[in-house]
């Protein structure tokens, strides 16, 4: 095909289609069919006066080729678009916005695009219930003389539909409140298929039912009135399930849970979580209740025990409290909680202890990423605030914060960019009662890399990590997807917990590989520690789960 239009010849190779092994008589005969193919694709793409001229040539192997030549032409463009949106969707402002601008006067006539656009007007017209819509005139006239194609649209809707009475089939067992706590419309609101859709998932992922179907058909609408009836499955209350993972910072580790996904018919919950590593050991149980909405919001009572041996840090810790949670309305969870900690610890040979604190605190963090096991771009933001006071259950004053924020850019597919800064701190009138669970320590895989977990600290005279009032950490890492679900990366991190923010930080740099797996992705990183007065050096990484 003469000149660059490469989109024509693929169309046209895809219509041709294999003429591969024919003999030379047989190409001649099959000229005339492989010409009229070529002409149909190129009317696809607006080009209706093309030049064709074919050839058959002899081969070595004794078969034949056929070779078609072909000047495509000027392209047929659009003179006149008229859409109309009649009847009562023309005063619908969220039916006429968007509608695709394509084919517009003076594009070149794609037939696709013009598809694609009668397939948007009666798509939009089901998904926002206008069900009786149809089109009153749909003509696309080409003249091929002049090259000129006029689009006449006129989609008259007709009214449009609501929604009825929300019905739970029987044999699901729970409480009618709970499940219509659900339910995020009233009935007499306009249909639109997003908010049955939500209804279905909101139900899907509560965590009660193997089985949702709901049903809101038009063809039972009575009046314009469409009814909602749900039938649900309950799903098996009671789950067990567990796994082996490892990190370089803990190295192998076990983890089991055990969940009762409802005790009663007004859906409240249990389970216990353990996690078993050689530095690391804890057991925990939870006991939760469904506020409304349910999708979002929750009451949760918990206890825990956590044995930890890290560097220089040897602790044991009993936690009891609850938490609330609950979601804003512009996107944030916000987690009011209040626990009582009683923690024994000793810092080498240093710091020994006991500490015993009621720490009311809040917790606001917003997830955005366009996949939850592998995004391509997104952000998490987290504030956590903690305190305790001598006058309230407390052996210290104690105001604890950190800070969190990650971010993902994907530039062209291939290239991804991920940033992530913490920061905390803890203001205290005095830090030698301040639990290692509440100092801070850098170094690791998700912290700086090229040093050794909780390594970065303050150090006592005898060189034991005391842990610091402060931790700053930033990292930049750089992405390139070689292969399907291959990338390769490269980073630089910088880090430390001091008792002072302008004390030096410690750095590393390093490359590595990441694999996608069905799981999450999985993190291979080589990592230099730059700085010697702090332990840095050569160490490899390993870490798996999400980028955010």
């Amino acid at each position: 095909m003469n000149g660059d239009h490469d989109n024509l010849q693929k169309n046209a190779a895809i219509l041709v289609g294999e003429v591969e092994g024919r003999t030379a008589d047989g190409l001649r005969r099959y000229a005339p069919t492989a010409m009229e193919q070529v002409r149909e694709a190129l009317r696809a793409l607006g080009y209706y006066n093309p030049s064709i001229q074919w050839q058959v040539t002899g081969r070595d192997d004794g078969l034949a080729r056929l070779m078609l030549t072909v000047e495509p032409g000027e392209p047929v463009r659009i003179r006149s678009r008229q859409v109309e949106i009649l009847g009562p969707g023309n005063r619908d402002g969220a039916f006429l916005q968007g509608l695709p601008e394509v084919p517009g006067e003076g594009d070149v006539l794609n037939h696709g695009e013009y598809d694609a656009l009668r397939q948007s007007i009666s798509s939009r017209a089901n998904r926002r219930g206008y069900f009786d819509g149809a089109f009153e005139t749909r003509t696309l006239t080409v003249n091929p003389e002049d090259n000129t194609a006029d689009i006449v649209l006129r989609y008259r809707t007709g009214d449009r539909y609501r929604l009825g009475q929300v019905v739970f089939l029987e044999g699901h067992g729970f409480d009618e409140d709970l499940l219509r706590s659900f339910v995020t419309f009233i009935p007499g609101e306009y249909f639109h298929a997003d908010k049955i859709a939500n209804l279905n998932n909101n139900l899907s992922n509560s965590g009660y039912f193997s089985g949702v179907d709901v049903d809101a058909s038009p063809n039972r609408a009575e009046d314009k009135v469409i009814p909602v009836d749900i039938g649900l499955t309950p799903r098996p209350p009671r789950s067990i399930s567990g796994g082996i993972g490892f990190s370089t910072d803990v190295g192998p580790r076990l983890r089991a849970n055990w969940r009762e996904h409802y005790i009663n018919a007004r859906g409240y919950k249990r389970g216990a979580d353990t996690e078993l590593s050689e530095p690391r050991q804890n057991l925990s149980g939870w006991y939760e209740f469904p506020l409304d909405p349910p999708m979002t919001d929750s009451f949760r009572f918990g206890a825990g025990y956590q044995r930890e041996d890290i560097e220089d840090v040897e602790s044991e810790r009993l936690t009891i409290g609850q938490q609330w949670n609950h979601q804003l309305s512009n996107g944030w969870r916000q987690t009011v909680s209040v626990r009582w900690e009683g923690e024994r610890f000793s810092i080498g040979d240093v710091e020994q202890g006991n500490s015993s604190l009621l720490l009311p605190g809040v917790s606001y963090s917003k997830l955005q990423a366009d996949s939850p096991l592998d995004p391509s771009r997104g952000y998490r933001l987290q504030l956590d605030v903690t305190g305790a006071h001598r006058a309230v259950l407390s052996d210290a004053d104690i105001l604890h914060v950190n800070a969190l924020a990650k971010g993902l850019y994907t530039l062209a597919d291939k290239q991804r960019f991920l940033a992530r800064f913490n920061f905390g701190g803890v203001a205290t009138n005095r830090f030698s009662a301040v639990p290692p669970s509440l100092r801070f320590f850098a170094g690791g895989d998700q912290s700086v890399r090229g040093y050794r977990y909780e390594s970065l600290s303050p150090l006592s005279r005898e060189g034991t990590a005391v842990g610091g009032r402060y931790l700053v950490v930033g990292s930049v890492e750089y992405q390139y997807e070689f292969a399907d679900r291959w990338r390769i990366a490269a980073f630089v991190d910088k880090g430390n917990a001091v008792d002072d923010v302008f004390q030096p930080l410690a750095t590393g740099v390093g490359g590595g590989i990441r694999w996608v797996s069905p799981v999450g992705p999985l993190r291979l990183d080589i990592a230099k520690g730059l700085d010697e007065q702090f332990g840095g050096g050569w160490r490899i990484h390993f870490s798996m789960g999400p980028e955010l």
